[in-house]
């Protein structure tokens, strides 16, 4: 029995160039398949004259509000249409899921009236009007959709800009009734505040891997060349739009159990608590994530291998500011929750928490810092104030930060319990359980080839070939060795480890590691391969595939290169 495959477009409305319809046995199937990260790609469709389902499957990364669509399964029934020229004329709609034409006209008025579950949920989007009462439990950032009940989608959809995908127009589509009367179209919702309109400017150096937020890396043999990363190149990762604060109105909030409430200026951190200044890296959970989607896609920003860098941080120690607070030695609180002034539509912060024994630990070197790199943080680092968790997973790092809260639980925000979290790889989307799995805190050991890059061609004429790369251990563990390989791991070398002196235990800032060797004579291509280890002799699984996990984060595998050597022109 045969399947005809057929393509849907934005209006979900059926193509009839290619269709033959045929007899069909049994119930369709349909697969949804995502050629690229982090972007949409055509869908195909296989079914039968009578019955056929439809699968599509989204993702909004993290970014935005790191919303992830799982898989959407809906049934659709279908009558048997009796002409190419009645098919043709058919849209799905979402009213009863059946097959209807797209004639039915709305007012604004018609569409306000449906805000709840009880009376339907209706948005429109451009001149469309749309029913999505029954997608609202299938959405995977919650009631947060409920912001646009009424109404235009627009303004929803400019704040998590992650859904300007094809795939999620398509979704849309399928819920669509009919479209805004003549009128109501005139009156356009006309120019949305962009919650993005006023971002900070960026060096055009860096590698774009989402605008909204923004998103980006340095080129990778930038990162090698200074031991201490310059703030223009700094990575940067940011979940939703970039507050612009007013230091001379800033104010902290620090409460929770044991404590007394106050409010903090930036002018008392700065000159009622003692100065300290850390050199720490922070790498973000999804570093190095395209070789996991290389492997089997993936959920999530295409980040490379420069989602990290090392910086000093100067601010006040958090144990200091928590002992002013008031919080007692034998405190029964078990974590310290920090929230951003970066909000959501719904006024909802960016958020995360540590545990409070890393916030209290004398060793711990937790900051609030207002300095990075001899200069006050900037916007994109979180201006005024944030805070550094040295040896600690980037997420926890939070940024332009609003307010503390020592308390029994963890942190209920969506990073904290619903994202950044590790699992099996044959855990997907279908069986995932994010309760199951405790949050990302401290970082296993890692390193990456800088220099030379992947592809690169190198001349037979050169008598030495030199390789960079960084290493670092999370935990204040230290670095202590990496080995690198030119013939894809038959043999090794140790390379040479330059770096700041460390306390024991306090190892926060990354290694930056060479090794010089003369170009092995008579090879075509090298596989230049490097892996570290740190003082516990934690090492690196040598590829992705048995630490591949449905999120992409935490790939601390071998870094591998692979260089192509030129004939002699001689």
């Amino acid at each position: 029995n045969s399947l005809t495959t057929v393509a849907f477009d934005f209006g979900v409305r059926i193509e009839t160039s290619t269709l033959l319809l045929q007899a069909c046995s049994g119930c369709s199937f349909v697969r949804w398949k995502n050629t690229a990260a982090n972007s949409g790609r055509s869908m195909n469709y296989q079914f039968s004259n009578t019955r056929w389902r439809r699968l599509v499957a989204g993702v909004l990364a993290g970014t935005g509000a790191v919303l992830v669509y799982g898989l959407h399964r809906q049934q659709v029934q279908q009558t048997e249409p009796k002409s190419i020229t009645e098919l043709n004329s058919l849209t799905v709609s979402a009213l009863g899921n059946e097959v209807k034409p797209t004639n039915s006209i709305y007012t604004r008025q018609d569409v306000a009236k449906h805000k709840t579950l009880a009376d339907g949920v209706w948005v429109t989007y451009k001149t469309g009007v749309y029913d999505i009462t029954k997608f609202v439990d299938l959405h995977p950032g919650g009631d947060k959709i409920m912001l646009a009940a009424g109404g235009a989608i627009e303004p929803f959809w400019a704040m998590y800009a992650v859904h300007n995908q094809e795939h999620v127009y398509s979704i849309l589509e399928e819920y669509r009734i009919g479209e805004l009367s003549p009128e109501d179209q005139k009156r356009t919702v006309g120019d949305v505040d962009d919650p993005y309109g006023n971002e900070p400017l960026r060096h055009p150096v860096l590698k774009v891997n989402s605008l909204k937020p923004f998103n980006a890396e340095p080129p990778l043999e930038l990162l090698s060349e200074n031991y201490i990363t310059p703030n223009e190149i700094f990575f940067k990762r940011n979940h939703l739009p970039v507050p612009d604060v007013d230091p001379k109105n800033y104010c902290l909030q620090i409460m929770g159990e044991g404590l007394k409430s106050i409010q903090l200026t930036l002018d008392d951190l700065k000159t009622k608590f003692p100065k300290h200044t850390i050199t720490a890296t922070l790498q973000c959970a999804g570093n190095r994530r395209s070789e996991m989607n290389a492997v089997r896609l993936v959920k999530g920003l295409n980040w490379g291998m420069a989602a990290i860098g090392n910086a000093t941080w100067r601010g006040v120690k958090l144990s200091d500011v928590l002992k002013y607070a008031g919080l007692p030695e034998n405190t029964n609180a078990k974590h310290v929750q920090f929230e951003g002034l970066d909000k959501d539509l719904s006024g909802t912060p960016y958020g995360a928490s540590i545990s409070i024994r890393k916030a209290l630990a004398k060793d711990g070197d937790v900051l609030l810092a207002y300095e990075m790199n001899g200069e006050d943080l900037s916007r994109d680092h979180g201006f005024p104030l944030r805070v550094i968790v040295p040896g600690v997973v980037g997420a926890r790092n939070v940024k332009w930060l609003s307010k503390i809260i020592v308390s029994k639980e963890e942190s209920q925000s969506h990073w904290q319990v619903n994202d950044y979290k590790g699992f099996s790889p044959s855990v997907d989307w279908d069986t995932v359980d994010f309760s199951t799995a405790p949050a990302i805190q401290e970082l296993p050991i890692q390193s990456a080839i800088t220099t030379p890059c992947n592809n690169e061609f190198i001349s037979a004429d050169n008598e030495e070939i030199t390789v960079k790369g960084y290493a670092w251990s999370g935990g204040g563990r230290e670095v202590i060795r990496v080995d690198v390989s030119l013939d894809g791991g038959k043999t090794w070398k140790v390379a040479d480890l330059t770096g700041e002196k460390q306390d024991a235990g306090r190892m926060w800032a990354w290694k930056l590691w060479q090794l010089t060797v003369p170009l092995p004579k008579g090879q075509k291509n090298l596989e230049i391969i490097c892996k570290a280890v740190d003082n516990n002799y934690n090492v690196q699984p040598d590829t992705v595939a048995p630490i591949w996990n449905l999120r992409g984060v935490l790939n601390n595998s071998w870094s591998r290169v692979k260089v192509t050597i030129n004939p002699s022109s001689g």
